[in-house]
């Protein structure tokens, strides 16, 4: 069974420690129109969180060690600077990871919403990465390797919509306002990388 929230090491979802994003609800609102994400989207959305609510660790799991790890150009993001692991910095950041997930699906779009996923995009940059764990590793993980393996998570998320026995329509539903919000997110995440001065050279 998965812990609450507030037992995940470093998930500050809502908390007054999270900055506010310079992104307000009604530009989201403009990039919800410019991904064609609408509400028939929110709704196969929730959709697919309650599909995936039982399943997000096993995914998690085989994003990170199954894919990730076999990668090294991504796997050393979650490794000490000499290449040796860091099982708790795994535990605690699947943890959150499998969190997103949920998030992703069941969360209100809101101010809030807006504002961690400025917080996430930040843990990814030299500015925070590492930070909330305290742990010794890489520097930063440089954006134009988040957007590519957008790509993976698109396409791997979807056998885990058909454990439920949902049609083949609401199944294809359910993966494109999937996609749609990744698209939404990557657009979100940017925003720390794009400011130069104080993430400098990290795309």
């Amino acid at each position: 069974m998965r812990r609450g929230t507030e037992e995940i090491p470093g998930y500050s979802y809502g908390l007054a420690e999270v900055a506010r994003s310079t992104v307000s609800v009604e530009q989201l609102a403009e990039l919800k129109v410019s991904a064609g994400f609408t509400e028939e989207d929110e709704r196969y959305l929730r959709l697919a969180g309650q599909v995936l609510g039982d399943q997000v660790e096993q995914v998690v799991h085989h994003w990170r060690n199954d894919i990730i790890a076999s990668i090294p150009s991504l796997a050393r993001h979650s490794r000490t600077p000499e290449g040796e692991a860091i099982p708790a910095y795994l535990e605690r950041s699947n943890a959150r990871f499998c969190q997103w997930i949920l998030d992703t699906c069941l969360r209100p779009y809101d101010q809030d919403w807006i504002n961690y996923q400025q917080e996430i995009g930040l843990r990814h940059t030299s500015l925070k990465k590492n930070e909330v764990d305290g742990v010794r590793s890489s520097p930063y993980v440089p954006m134009r390797d988040v957007i590519a393996f957008t790509a993976v998570m698109n396409k791997t998320i979807k056998p885990y919509l058909t454990s439920n026995g949902n049609s083949a329509d609401e199944v294809e539903k359910m993966h494109t306002a999937w996609c749609k919000s990744i698209q939404i997110q990557m657009a979100l995440w940017v925003g720390p990388y794009a400011d130069t001065k104080q993430a400098p050279k990290e795309w």
